[in-house]
């Protein structure tokens, strides 16, 4: 782990002043963290912090007692420094002008013109501050009929189509088992953060960004997306299957599930061979894959039999060997035990001071592998308020 002194990553010296709060602000703060930058997260003391702090359990423990760091909130707060303002006191409005005066990137989500009466809105601060990199995160966004409604990822995932595309064919429509609306939008406010941050600092011009929940969770409906405007009907959901490649999804073995994912007729025909269905692949109505599409259940009717007659490290075997793509359906304690997470760092410990000695916070790592400029772990997910000593200093952003 690197000393927070140290000036490493390709962000080193960028600050980030986060108004943010739940997920998709802090996911692009976290990132924004992991490669360098110096994020002062306000939290507001009137509520006790960030809402994830109380989503929970479970909590990290501090002895028999349970603290402010939620497993929820450590998930996109870590590489952050935590000060408790007031935006609703004529006092912590100053605080914030000053910090946005010193910051290059602020990042709220509060309901678009919540920010206006306190006069800490994009207009306001830009006017202020022309450099700066001011990104707004909401529901609908700034403009449309829709702008005044309230944001919740599983909002976003109803209205922007995702849930009608996901669930079993009888079933209800279902969300994604995470934030992922949140997730995707902190993604793509990452990347027009940067964009932006370049241009100011390229030109000495900053520039509002304004990205909504909806927004991006339409935007990464991607081929389902592309498919129904230029078809013009509605996807059926499918469960686990593919709508444009068959077969696709995940099998019944003799003793779990693997994920089959045979992309070309080669591998159809190498697959079916494996299982003694051979001859499925001279059969017209499945040699190819607009065949496979189109006869779906009657060969789905040949491989479910087939599959599930085998255990599942036979059946990954047999196709590995034979180059089919195959892979198992794990649950997460058994992706962490993997090989492969601890060969990619995708699990890391940090650590921070508790009353009754040092606390071990688990957390999952970056995805990032950057040759020159890796991503760093140096700041702890931070208990609420922990540095809010820091506004007596001159530039509360500097170590």
């Amino acid at each position: 782990m690197t000393d927070a002194s140290d000036p490493v990553g390709p962000l080193a010296g960028v600050k980030v002043l986060d108004l943010s709060r739940i997920l998709a602000g802090p996911t692009a703060t976290q990132l924004l963290g992991d490669l360098g930058a110096t994020v002062l997260k306000v939290e507001n003391p009137r509520s006790g912090g960030d809402d994830t702090r109380q989503w929970g359990p479970p909590y990290v423990k501090d002895g028999a007692e349970e603290t402010d760091l939620s497993a929820y909130f450590m998930s996109a707060n870590r590489n952050k420094l935590s000060v408790a303002i007031d935006l609703s006191s004529p006092e912590g409005q100053e605080q914030i002008r000053r910090l946005a005066g010193l910051a290059d990137i602020v990042i709220e989500n509060f309901k678009p013109g919540g920010l206006a009466k306190y006069g800490l809105d994009h207009a306001t601060l830009l006017a202020a501050h022309p450099r700066l990199v001011y990104c707004s995160i909401s529901g609908f966004g700034q403009t449309g009929p829709n702008r005044d409604k309230p944001g919740y990822d599983l909002m976003a995932q109803g209205y922007g189509g995702i849930m009608s595309l996901t669930g079993d064919p009888d079933g209800l429509p279902m969300k994604v088992g995470v934030g992922i609306a949140d997730v995707m939008c902190g993604m793509y406010a990452t990347v027009g953060i940067l964009a932006a941050l370049r241009h100011a600092e390229a030109t000495g011009e900053g520039q509002h960004i304004d990205l909504a929940l909806v927004d991006s969770q339409i935007a990464w409906t991607i081929n389902e997306g592309v498919n129904t405007r230029l078809s013009g009907k509605a996807p059926i959901r499918r469960g686990n299957d593919h709508p444009n490649i068959v077969p696709y999804g995940v099998y019944e073995t003799a003793d779990g599930h693997v994920i089959v994912a045979v992309g070309n007729d080669g591998q159809f025909a190498r697959f079916v061979a494996l299982f003694g269905l051979a001859e499925l692949a001279e059969d017209s109505r499945f040699a190819t894959n607009p065949a496979r599409l189109a006869n779906r259940d009657a060969l789905a009717a040949h491989l479910i039999p087939a599959l599930r007659a085998v255990p599942t490290d036979e059946v990954i075997a047999r196709m590995e060997a034979a180059k089919v793509p195959v892979g198992p359906v794990k649950t997460l304690p058994q992706v962490f035990e993997t090989d492969q997470v601890a060969a990619r760092g995708m699990t890391l410990d940090m650590t921070a001071q508790g009353k009754t000695g040092e606390l071990t916070l688990p957390l999952l790592g970056n995805p990032l592998k950057l040759s020159r400029t890796p991503v760093t772990y140096r700041r702890p997910p931070p208990s609420f308020g922990a540095d809010t000593d820091r506004l007596e200093q001159d530039d509360p952003f500097a170590d």
